[in-house]
């Protein structure tokens, strides 16, 4: 193997280090929102729709949770 095929594989092998760290930087923030959005739902849902604090009394109410 010559020194022009051996550079060129280090830096082949460089750049898929750093896509996969940035594959790996994306995956962990979309989690992260995923993660987030659960919480939203779940801390909503458990104090009776008390949370929304921009809605009028009686607003959801009578809201279905079981479907």
């Amino acid at each position: 193997m010559d020194t022009v095929s051996m550079a060129s594989g280090i830096l082949a092998a460089q750049a898929g280090g750093l896509q996969t760290q940035i594959a790996a930087t994306i995956l962990k923030s979309n989690i992260d929102a995923e993660k987030s959005d659960v919480l939203t739902l779940l801390g909503a849902a458990g104090l009776g729709g008390s949370s929304s604090a921009n809605v009028a009394v009686g607003i959801g109410g009578n809201l279905d949770m079981t479907a």
